[in-house]
């Protein structure tokens, strides 16, 4: 039978929605990587399958291209609210991933916001192989570290046009400080509720932008004195915005967009 999916973005950053609700679910690691294949697949940073689920309105679990799994996903998790909303005519909706039950709304300008959840900075939380100060990690550049349910460490920076991201996230993301690898996040503050972030994403290299990326971000801004309680961060795609008061969850609000919809067929689902 076809598989049928639905491709989205949130400011550029892309992600495919499988609704299978009512039937089984048919993605893999496998699967995932060759669907998340930019030339032979569907193409995406993550995938997010929709679920049945007895104690929220669905259950969302999410891949990244390179066919490994993460407990959470901004961007995908607005744009499969944006979806359910729509369908049930509502303007807010409960789902939950392995992060736990997450709320989101969408506001009257049409952005969609999720509750991420609380951060997470205990060493092992994140996980590093040793304890350490997460607000000062001990490697060259002084980055901060936090888990929004996926690991994330950031570098404040002067300057992020004269940053290789391309050279340096591999490197940092594969250090040996980060048991389950890391994202890596490059933050210029421009003022107390402005920053611009470039990301390289684990196992996904660089995105337009990221939901996750941009809470962990904000937290480690916030937390180092850098910023205020709500915050703008600026992707290479777009904008979002962060909201934390240093003791309860983080909200993220932005737009998401469908981008189109299609199927695939049974000889390109199973074909090795």
């Amino acid at each position: 039978m076809p598989l049928t999916f639905h491709k989205m973005h949130a400011n550029g950053d892309d992600f495919v929605l499988i609704d299978a609700r009512n039937s089984d679910n048919p993605v893999t690691s496998q699967l995932a990587r060759r669907l998340g294949d930019r030339h032979r697949g569907i193409g995406f940073n993550q995938l997010a399958m929709v679920l049945d689920c007895a104690d929220a309105d669905a259950r969302l679990e999410f891949w990244n291209a390179d066919g490994s799994a993460l407990d959470v996903c901004g961007s995908a998790t607005r744009g499969a609210a944006d979806r359910l909303m729509r369908e049930a005519g509502r303007t807010s909706i409960t789902l939950r991933t392995r992060r736990g039950l997450l709320t989101c709304e969408r506001s009257p300008t049409g952005a969609i916001s999720v509750d991420m959840g609380m951060p997470l900075f205990g060493w092992a939380d994140i996980p590093l192989a040793q304890a350490v100060d997460t607000l000062r990690l001990p490697l060259p550049g002084d980055p901060a570290a936090c888990s929004m349910g996926n690991p994330h460490c950031t570098f404040f920076v002067d300057d992020l046009s004269i940053l290789d991201i391309a050279t340096l996230g591999p490197r940092l993301e594969t250090h040996p400080l980060f048991t389950h690898k890391t994202n890596v996040h490059f933050v210029q503050v421009l003022d107390r509720q402005h920053i611009r972030l470039r990301i390289w994403e684990r196992g996904g290299g660089i995105p337009l932008g990221s939901g996750s990326c941009s809470c962990g971000a904000a937290v480690n801004g916030i937390r180092r004195g850098f910023l205020d309680s709500t915050v703008e961060v600026e992707c290479d795609g777009g904008p979002v915005t962060v909201h934390w008061d240093r003791q309860g969850s983080v909200t993220l609000s932005g737009p998401v967009e469908a981008s189109f919809s299609g199927s695939l067929p049974d000889s390109q689902l199973f074909s090795k």
